[in-house]
């Protein structure tokens, strides 16, 4: 048995993960539901998929952390994976992610979603719990930056999940424990590296979450995700992650920079045999900013229930407007791929070490193999002798 035969009983059937366990059959989660499927894998078949999957040279790394994250696009399915110790051995918990290309269209979201990435800074959270899409909402806000504005767009993610390709924007994504040490590290960076819009797949801790408020607030335009169920708990939830005396400057740092809250959980729809999300929306008013200067959360349920006018949506107005819908985005129906890089470029192995630059000589002129400006070509400028450009100010005075 392989891992690609099992990820295409998982596709037919039509789940949204697979679950290995050395000893026990596949799982598949279809519709929230767990479902058994073949017989029992043997344990060290499935170390020797984990190994395969992770490699030689971070096999290491797992041995010591007894846990790997890392995706994967297999049997033409893109795939987040996470590999993990467990009592009887190697684990595997994959997450099946769309095999299209995550937009606000096929995601089935409301289109005022698209007003929220036209302001040019601030923070926007996508929460939710554990497998309700938001990393799809968040790839899918991404996806519409990428085809309508000229912008420079870095996302650090824990592993990648979507790959974008560059249509009018400049992405890089950068992969934590491939690209980067930490979030910390990516987001100390990224201030260096002149982005308009910074994306975070998860702030899981108060230094995270302080780097992406501090972006938030210097000219960035940041989206993130957090857990929780709703937006008043979302933004509680990122307040009472600080110490207690410092709790009252991060919610003034929030309201300032808060741009709006998506909160979101998939419902199964009968009639489509799909499940759609559905969203409780929050906007950054001037009163909902009060509210979380004054750390008054509880007050922020009542602000978007009365908060239509401003684009704000409760779960029981959404769910009226899905109902009312009738376009719908089936998957499966188009033979469409993602729109995504056609393979994936960066090996999983760690970068080599950086090479050391040629020594230039005497008169500063780098060796005659440096690369020479040729037409059509990048120019490459020369570094003039020492002093020379002293020496021509000397001869115009």
């Amino acid at each position: 048995m392989e891992l690609e035969s099992l990820i295409e009983s998982a596709v037919g059937n039509g789940a949204s993960d697979l679950h290995l366990e050395g000893g026990m059959p596949a799982a598949l989660r279809v519709r929230g539901t767990l479902r058994v499927l073949g017989e029992p894998i043997p344990p060290k078949l499935l170390t020797e998929m984990a190994r395969e999957l992770i490699g030689e040279t971070q096999w290491p790394v797992f041995l010591e952390r007894r846990s790997f994250d890392l995706s994967r696009t297999i049997h033409g399915v893109r795939c987040r994976i996470n590999v993990l110790h467990t009592a009887r051995g190697v684990g595997l918990a994959i997450r099946l992610l769309s095999s299209f290309q995550a937009t606000i269209e096929k995601l089935n979201l409301h289109p005022d979603l698209k007003k929220l990435i036209k302001n040019p800074h601030g923070l926007i959270l996508v929460s939710g719990p554990t497998g309700c899409g938001k990393s799809s909402t968040l790839a899918a806000l991404i996806q519409e930056i990428n085809l309508t504005e000229t912008c420079h767009i870095i996302t650090v993610e824990s592993p990648i999940e979507y790959s974008f390709r560059p249509r009018r924007a400049y992405i890089r994504q950068r992969e934590v424990g491939r690209d980067t040490p930490s979030f910390e590290q990516a987001l100390h960076d990224a201030l260096r590296e002149d982005p308009d819009v910074l994306m975070v797949g998860e702030m899981r801790d108060p230094e995270t979450m302080r780097l992406t408020l501090s972006a938030s607030e210097t000219g960035h335009l940041v989206l993130a995700t957090v857990h929780s169920s709703t937006c008043a708990e979302a933004l509680q939830r990122v307040a009472s992650a600080f110490p207690p005396e410092i709790q009252a400057a991060v919610c003034a740092q929030l309201a300032d920079c808060l741009v709006a809250v998506i909160s979101q959980r998939l419902r199964f729809r009968q009639d489509l045999n799909i499940r759609v999300p559905e969203c409780e929306i929050l906007m950054a008013t001037h009163a909902v900013k009060n509210f979380i200067r004054t750390r008054d959360f509880f007050k922020i349920v009542s602000a978007i229930e009365t908060g239509a006018d401003t684009g704000m949506w409760s779960f029981q107005r959404y769910d009226k407007w899905l109902d009312n819908r009738t376009n719908f985005f089936i998957p499966g129906r188009s033979a469409e791929p993602p729109d995504s890089e056609p393979a994936e470029t960066v090996p999983a192995a760690p970068l080599p070490p950086i090479a050391t630059a040629p020594k230039a000589d005497k008169i500063g002129k780098v060796p005659s193999s440096a690369p020479v400006a040729t037409e059509g070509k990048r120019i490459e400028i020369e570094p003039t002798e020492e002093g020379a450009f002293g020496k021509i100010l000397k001869k115009e005075h």
